[in-house]
């Protein structure tokens, strides 16, 4: 069992035909069994053609219907990406990634609110993605650094999670799941939700937690951690030196009001019986001091 996504996963990449598109889709698919979980591409304007051997279609619905695909990956450009989301959520696909970084916030809120009531899970954007090692992998994320294990990875920052998974396999412990969640402002899965996905996995029996300054996502996650989870966390917080009052390089990272800081999550999380590290280095190490 792996949370959200598995080899019998069937996926749609929305913006195949780019340059970009084109070239993490072969990486995807020459990943584990991504042969077979890559079936379709769409691009309105090219129905018809292939990239190498995956059929292009015109939307998303005729891809999911003619494939059977339930899933899609975006790697379409800013302007445009938003829609792509909601074709994907009008196809009624099961989960939508969305690599694509530099979305308007105004778009994101106007998606966000569309998908109200509908089954679609988002993840992203601007993320990574999301790799079940030695099954499959959808997103930029270098799957060679994976290993399957029993360790569930949920990280706001792109690069960290390649850090954390790193640091993990140095000391011998595989993945059940990895996410990046994306530091955009108004996102799909926060990490409440992908905490509560390993909380309810039998393949997952601790979690690495890594956060951002910026919002208050981690502190509602720790305060749900204390009351409902079976399972230890560890957790680490981004931008423990940042000045306060200064904006920082993601979307996400802006703290209001003393809310935010890395300090408060840390305290918060620790508080609610996370196990925390102000040390980035110390992150596997002190994962597998819980086990």
């Amino acid at each position: 069992m792996s949370i959200l996504i598995n080899r019998n996963s069937r996926v749609i990449t929305q913006g195949i035909t780019g340059k970009t598109g084109q070239f993490h889709t072969r990486m995807c698919r020459d990943y584990a069994n991504g042969h077979a979980c890559f079936v379709a591409g769409v691009n309105p304007r090219k129905p018809g053609e292939n990239v190498e051997g995956i059929p292009v279609y015109a939307s998303v619905k005729e891809a999911q219907q003619q494939t059977g695909a339930n899933v899609s990956v975006i790697y379409v450009p800013p302007p445009f990406a938003a829609a792509a989301i909601d074709e994907a959520v009008e196809a009624e696909l099961d989960l939508v990634i969305c690599i694509t970084e530099g979305i308007p916030v105004r778009d994101m809120i106007r998606t966000r609110y569309k998908m109200q009531g509908k089954k679609t899970r988002l993840i992203g954007p601007n993320c990574p993605g999301i790799i079940t090692p030695d099954e499959i992998k959808i997103g930029i994320m270098p799957g060679y650094i994976h290993k399957k294990g029993r360790i569930g990875v949920v990280s706001r920052s792109g690069t960290l999670t390649y850090e954390a998974v790193a640091q993990l396999m140095e000391i011998g412990l595989g993945q059940s799941t990895c996410i990046g969640i994306g530091g955009d402002p108004v996102n799909g899965l926060k990490h409440l939700d992908v905490i509560q996905l390993f909380n309810d996995d039998d393949e997952t029996d601790a979690v690495l937690m890594v956060g951002e300054i910026g919002g208050t996502d981690e502190e509602d996650c720790a305060r749900w951690v204390k009351d409902h989870m079976r399972k230890p966390v560890v957790g680490f917080i981004a931008g423990v030196t940042a000045p306060p009052g200064k904006r920082m390089g993601h979307a996400g990272a802006i703290i209001s009001g003393g809310k935010g800081t890395a300090q408060e999550k840390l305290e918060v999380m620790e508080s609610c019986g996370i196990k925390i590290t102000r040390n980035p280095a110390e992150m596997g190490k002190l994962l597998k001091s819980v086990l």
